[in-house]
């Protein structure tokens, strides 16, 4: 237990909680310090629907939130939403001693500004919003994007501590919000070890074929799983292999445009998608799944970025396959193999490599597997968390 343990209010605008699965680990490994623990999201879709729920020992509370529609003036309605409901059961609340920002959007530490006590801000930056905003968008340095940078300068300024998800991201703390390096901390998203676990493969879930092909994770426009899907039709056209299925785990605001992609293709028998699922099934599909698919394109935003589906591949101790991205290689190493960036005759090639080779997977996979319960681990992440949260308070 911390010895400055105190109350801690945690604001999401991005997932539901417990499902943000980074979110979760903070708010129980705050807990086990001996904090107080409130956690203020949206309301999820077919989970975390209860607008208040006590969940070992932390307090959920939720509010419904329909995602954008429509560009950034959708993201504007949807973030304006968002801002006033977690106004409204911040303080419902009450005091607390830390409020815990995560973006997006760089908007939150107004909430912060606006409760009583004037609480210490800790500013958890999972996304570089600039660099989101370049990545979704293709707008180029427009008024929206230098709004954007102010909102960031801003949220550098009102935070007490800095939270970063990489070393990539620290440096953009320290470079573009002018911080002390002792108030930037790198806390790296982790699996949960003992959640992700193999299990006795489902050969049924291959339809037929050899080999299994596996996604995990959002489906937005920045995520790459369009490429990914280009990438399997050069497998199937260019390399002539049709001994594989693809299953693709996971929603996003880009599913139904990947979905009518794959129809497009011709993809629709090698190819399934299954929606968010629950983690039983989720373990069936990494545990036969022969390759993983990490296909985020080279963008400003994803080469800096760590992607939590390359921490939970290497949990399941499968191999990947990935476009050759900066922090793609820090958290894979030699567990991963890299094609050329956007290069998706390529990264064909790679999977149909890895399917040529049970060995070399089987060495990726104990690879990854010993990253992820070494260097990588949570418990790292989980004492960097603790030592923020002790220099916010210390200040």
């Amino acid at each position: 237990m911390s010895a400055l343990a105190g109350s801690a209010l945690i604001l999401v605008e991005n997932l539901s909680v417990p499902f943000d699965r980074r979110v979760w680990q903070e708010a129980v490994a705050l807990r086990d310090a001996g904090w107080r623990v409130d956690v203020v999201c949206p309301q999820g879709r077919n989970r975390d629907v209860e607008p208040e729920a006590v969940i070992d020992g932390i307090r959920v509370h939720r509010y419904p939130l329909s995602p954008a529609i429509g560009g950034p003036l959708g993201f504007a309605r949807e973030y304006g939403t968002a801002l006033w409901h977690s106004l409204r059961l911040a303080r419902r609340v009450g005091p607390v001693d830390v409020v815990h920002i995560c973006n997006p959007p760089d908007l939150l530490f107004l909430v912060a500004w606006a409760l009583r006590g004037r609480p210490r801000i800790v500013f958890d930056q999972h996304d570089l919003v600039p660099e989101l905003y370049l990545s979704r968008f293709g707008r180029g340095r427009d008024a929206l994007y230098r709004a954007v940078c102010f909102l960031e300068r801003l949220t550098y300024r009102a935070a007490t501590v800095v939270i970063a998800t990489n070393e990539s991201y620290r440096t953009t703390a320290l470079e573009r919000g002018g911080l002390d390096p002792q108030d930037v901390f790198v806390v790296r998203s982790a699996p949960v070890v003992d959640r992700f676990h193999r299990v006795e493969p489902k050969p049924e879930l291959r339809r037929g074929q050899p080999h299994l092909l596996c996604y995990l994770g959002v489906m937005g426009p920045q995520d790459g799983v369009d490429y990914a899907l280009r990438a399997l039709a050069a497998l199937r056209d260019e390399l002539h292999r049709t001994d594989w299925h693809a299953a693709f785990v996971g929603s996003g605001d880009a599913f139904d445009d990947v979905v009518a992609l794959s129809h497009d293709l011709g993809l629709t028998d090698r190819v399934t998608f299954t929606g968010r699922i629950p983690d039983a099934e989720l373990l069936d599909y990494l545990s036969t799944a022969d390759v993983c698919l990490a296909p985020d394109p080279l963008n400003p935003l994803n080469d800096v970025s760590t992607m939590n589906k390359i921490m939970e591949y290497m949990a399941m101790e499968c191999p990947i396959v990935s476009f050759d991205l900066r922090e793609a290689r820090v958290s894979a190493g030699a567990a991963a193999v890299y094609a050329p960036p956007n290069d998706e005759s390529a990264f064909a090639k790679l999977v149909a490599g890895l399917l040529d080779d049970p060995q070399e997977r089987h060495r990726m996979g104990q690879l990854g597997a010993a990253r992820v319960r070494g260097p990588l681990s949570w418990s790292h992440s989980r004492d960097a968390l603790l030592a923020a949260y002790d220099r916010a308070i210390s200040r």
